[in-house]
C-alpha cells in the first residue's frame, strides 16, 4: 500500500508520455501483487489516480475531478500494466472511447524477453470506421512520442473532425436521436423518428445520428442494453454531439442513469416539445400554460441525495439534518403552479365571456383541427386574409388566433385556428392545449386539415381522430380538408401513384382537396361549408 500511494508523488516530464523509471515501477508492483495496475496522469506530469484491478482488468473511477463538458478531450491519459502479455483489449478501447482519454498506453513483459514492451492507442479523428487508433507492440525505449505535440495536434484534428460534419447554420445544439420500443413495427418506430427529426429541426437542434432499438423488453437503467449504449455515447462523442434526444419518455432515475454514463444533456421528447412550446407562445395565454406545463413536468424531476438527507423524511423522528435547498425549490414550483392555475383560471373567464357574447349573436364557430406542421394557420390567412404567423415548422404558432369569416348574402362566421396535434403527446402536455380545447368545445363545426402531401397521412389522420375521442369531441361534426394537393401535381410516376392515392382516401372520406396557396381551389370549401350552415342558400358563390 505505501508501494502504490508513492505513486502519486511522481512527475513526468510534459514531453513524455511516461518515464522509463515509472514504467518499471508499475511492472514490478503488479508483479508482486499478481493484479493489474493503473496510473491517469494530468497534461502537467502529475498522477491524479492510482487504480488496482484484477488479474484481467482494472475498473476506473468517477472522473469528477475533470468533467469532459464540452471539451473534446479529458485532459487524462491512462497508463496500465498487463500480467498475460495480451495486447490492448476492447474493453481497454471502450474506456479510451467513452472517457475521452488523451491517450492509452498499456506496459507488458512478453514470455522469454525482459525488457518493457508497451503498446499505445488514442481516439480517431475520423467520424466513420474504427472509433481508435492501436499501435502494435514495441519495447517501450523505441516509443517515440512528444506527448505535448502530439496531444495539441490530436485535439485539433478531432476538434475539426465534429465541426466537418455538423451542418452550416443556426443551431444550438447537437443531438443523437434515440427510439427504443417494444411494441409496434420497424416502420411505425422509423416514422417516428423521423417526426422527432423534424421537432428537433422546429427547436433549432441539428439530428447527427439516429438509432432505432427494438429489444425483447427495456432496460430500466439506460432503456436501451447497456452495450448499445455505450455504442451510442461512442458515435455521440465521434460527431461532437452535445445531447442525446429520445423518443420515449424517461423517468428521473433513466435521466440520471444515462447523464451520469455519457456526460451528455439527455432530454426526451417530452421536454423537447416543452421547449418549443416555450419558444412558441406570444400572447399571455400560452405563456401562463406552458409555464405551467413545464413546471409541472419538472417537479418529479428534482433529485437530491435521497430521503435520508431530508429535513422532514429524513433521521429519526423526522429529524433529519435538512437537505433544504432541494424541499426549498419543490415548494417555489408548487406554489408558482398554484399562482399560475389561478391566472389560467382568470384568463379562461374571460375567454368564456368571449364564447358566451359569439354564442348570443348566433354566429357559427368553426375550430381548424390537425396534425402539426399541415397548413392550419395557412389556411386561415387565406380564408380570411389575415396575416396570422407560419413556417414550414412543426408546432409553428401555439397560440389560438380567431378570425371572422365573411360569406355573400352578409352571412359570416367565427373560424378559430388551433394548435397542432402530434403522436406521443403525453397527457401531462394537455394542460398546454387548454385554450385549444375550450374553444373546440363551443365549436359547430371540426375543420379536419390533413397534410396531402405526406405519405404517412393516413396514420396522422387516426392519430387526430384518436385524440379528438380521447378529449371527448369525437362527436362534433367534423369535414375532413387534404391541403397542399398542389405538392402532388408532377409528372414522375410516383407522383401520380401519390395523388391517386390520396384522392381515393378522400373520396371514401367525403374530404375536400385543396392547396391553400392557392385561393381558387379554396371554392368548393366554401360552397361546402355554406351548404352547412345554410342549406337553403345554395346559389353559386361569386368574387
Amino acid at each position: 500500500m505505501n508501494a502504490l500511494e508513492r505513486l502519486y508523488r511522481r512527475r513526468v516530464p510534459p514531453a513524455e508520455f511516461c518515464t522509463q523509471e515509472l514504467a518499471a515501477r508499475l511492472i514490478e508492483l503488479s508483479s508482486d501483487i499478481r493484479r493489474q495496475v493503473a496510473i491517469l496522469i494530468n497534461r502537467q506530469g502529475i498522477v491524479e489516480y492510482v487504480v488496482v484491478g484484477d488479474e484481467k482488468g482494472v475498473v476506473i473511477p468517477e472522473l469528477r475531478d475533470y468533467p469532459l463538458g464540452r471539451r473534446t478531450l479529458r485532459g487524462l491519459r491512462l497508463i496500465h500494466t498487463h500480467l498475460r502479455g495480451e495486447q490492448i483489449t476492447e474493453d481497454d478501447l471502450t474506456d479510451l472511447s467513452l472517457l475521452r482519454l488523451d491517450l492509452l498506453a498499456t506496459l507488458l513483459i512478453l514470455p522469454g524477453r525482459e525488457q518493457i514492451m508497451a503498446q499505445l492507442a488514442w481516439l480517431s479523428p475520423a467520424p466513420s470506421g474504427q472509433s481508435a487508433i492501436t499501435d502494435p507492440i514495441i519495447p517501450f525505449d523505441r516509443v517515440d512520442l512528444d506527448f505535448h505535440h502530439f496531444v495539441t495536434e490530436l485535439e485539433a484534428e478531432l476538434e475539426r473532425a465534429s465541426q466537418s460534419t455538423a451542418q452550416a447554420g443556426n443551431a444550438l445544439e447537437r443531438a443523437i436521436l434515440i427510439s427504443v420500443t417494444v411494441e409496434g413495427t420497424r416502420q411505425e418506430a422509423e416514422d417516428s423518428i423521423a417526426e422527432l427529426r423534424e421537432l428537433a429541426r422546429t427547436a433549432r437542434i441539428e439530428a447527427l445520428d439516429e438509432f432505432i432499438q427494438r429489444p425483447r423488453s427495456l432496460n430500466p437503467r439506460y432503456v436501451m442494453g447497456e452495450g448499445k449504449m455505450r455504442d451510442v455515447v461512442i458515435r455521440a462523442l465521434q460527431r461532437g454531439a452535445t445531447m442525446l434526444i429520445f423518443d420515449q419518455e424517461l423517468n428521473p432515475a433513466q435521466i440520471r442513469s444515462i447523464s451520469a454514463m455519457t456526460e451528455l444533456k439527455v432530454i426526451d421528447r417530452s421536454q423537447l416539445i416543452l421547449d418549443i412550446f416555450g419558444r412558441r407562445a406570444k400572447s399571455l395565454d400560452g405563456k401562463v400554460q406552458v409555464e405551467l406545463a413545464q413546471l409541472k413536468y419538472l417537479l418529479p424531476r428534482l433529485t437530491g441525495r435521497g430521503v435520508q438527507m431530508s429535513r422532514l423524511m429524513g433521521g429519526i423522528g423526522g429529524r433529519g439534518p435538512g437537505e433544504t435547498k432541494l424541499e426549498t425549490d419543490r415548494r417555489r414550483i408548487r406554489d408558482r403552479i398554484a399562482s399560475l392555475e389561478r391566472d389560467l383560471q382568470e384568463l379562461s373567464r374571460g375567454r368564456e365571456q368571449r364564447r358566451r357574447q359569439r354564442v348570443k349573436a348566433g354566429i357559427p364557430i368553426i375550430s381548424i383541427v390537425g396534425y402539426t406542421n399541415a397548413g392550419k394557420s395557412t389556411l386561415l390567412n387565406a380564408l380570411t386574409q389575415s396575416e396570422v404567423f407560419t413556417e414550414d415548422l412543426l408546432f409553428a404558432t401555439l397560440d389560438t388566433s380567431t378570425r371572422r369569416l365573411r360569406f355573400p348574402r352578409e352571412r359570416e362566421v367565427i373560424i378559430t385556428d388551433t394548435v397542432g396535434f402530434i403522436r406521443s403527446l403525453p397527457k401531462s402536455l394537455l394542460g398546454a392545449f387548454k385554450a385549444t380545447l375550450e374553444e373546440m368545445r363551443d365549436a359547430d363545426l371540426l375543420l379536419h386539415v390533413v397534410d396531402a402531401s405526406n405519405p404517412r397521412f393516413e396514420a396522422q389522420v387516426s392519430q387526430v381522430e384518436r385524440i379528438l375521442e380521447e378529449l371527448e369531441l369525437g362527436d362534433k361534426r367534423q369535414l375532413l380538408v387534404f391541403n397542399k394537393s398542389d405538392l402532388l401535381t408532377g409528372l414522375r410516376k410516383s407522383d401520380m401513384l401519390a395523388f391517386l392515392r390520396v384522392r381515393h382516401y378522400a373520396r371514401s372520406r367525403g374530404a375536400i382537396m385543396l392547396s391553400a396557396r392557392d385561393r381558387k381551389s379554396l371554392t368548393p370549401l366554401v360552397d361546402e361549408l355554406q351548404r352547412l350552415f345554410w342549406p337553403e342558400e345554395t346559389a353559386p358563390l361569386t368574387d
